[in-house]
């Protein structure tokens, strides 16, 4: 099981200066230090001063207010009021810019190559007697709220290993397979085919999910 730390992640200011971008996950991973040189991006952005956004052609974005209350954002002239956990879909083409009328404000991002991927973002609130899996291809990250992440069971498993089932679960042998790990504030949890993580809790989980398009005849 993965799990991406948020503390343990380098704010990367912004060239305007009006914000820094913290980045879960991209893809391909070698690529994620040159804007979109990758084809897909989770991140989390502190926005701190009005201004343009950068534009990323032949993307599409998806954006979620996920701290403060409110975000006015222009795309190529039209204005668009996103209230915290609304996600808005724009394109990376579009002409954008943000104005910030009640504060600072943190968003969720995801941006996607065009014809190769599609993004999709959506809040759930977390129970703490029916856990919510997460599966390959999606993120899970802690908005608010307290949780734990046990990796589900291993649907793919061809004999007993303990050793290799401890090295799956994220734990390097040092706690059992099935040990849940506790969650802070924007960690992420990272989907799997086989051992499909679980959170449970209380609070409110971003639940972000990374589609392949299909090909065309």
């Amino acid at each position: 099981m993965e799990i991406i730390r948020f503390a343990d992640l380098r704010p990367q200011p912004w060239r305007n200066g009006g914000g820094v971008t913290r980045e879960l996950v991209s893809h391909p991973l070698a690529a994620s230090a040159q804007d979109g040189a990758w084809d897909w991006r989770v991140s989390i952005a502190d926005i701190t001063k009005s201004g343009d956004f950068s534009p990323f052609p032949g993307m599409e974005r998806v954006l979620t207010v996920i701290e403060g209350e409110l975000l006015l954002l222009s795309v190529d002239g039209g204005e668009h009021p996103l209230e915290k956990y609304r996600a808005f879909r724009y394109s990376g083409d579009a002409g954008c810019s943000a104005a910030l009328p009640t504060g600072d404000i943190r968003a969720l991002n995801v941006i996607t190559r065009d014809g190769a991927y599609k993004g999709f973002a959506s809040i759930v609130e977390l129970s703490k007697k029916r856990a919510h899996p997460l599966f390959d291809g999606q993120l899970g990250i802690l908005l608010q709220g307290e949780a734990t992440a046990t990796p589900g069971p291993d649907l793919e498993a061809s004999g007993d290993d303990p050793e290799a089932s401890a090295d799956e679960a994220g734990t390097g042998g040092n706690a059992s397979p099935g040990a849940p790990q506790a969650l802070g504030r924007y960690d992420a949890v990272v989907g799997s085919r086989s051992r499909s993580p679980e959170i449970l809790g209380r609070g409110f989980l971003a639940v972000v999910s990374i589609d392949a398009v299909p090909a065309g005849p």
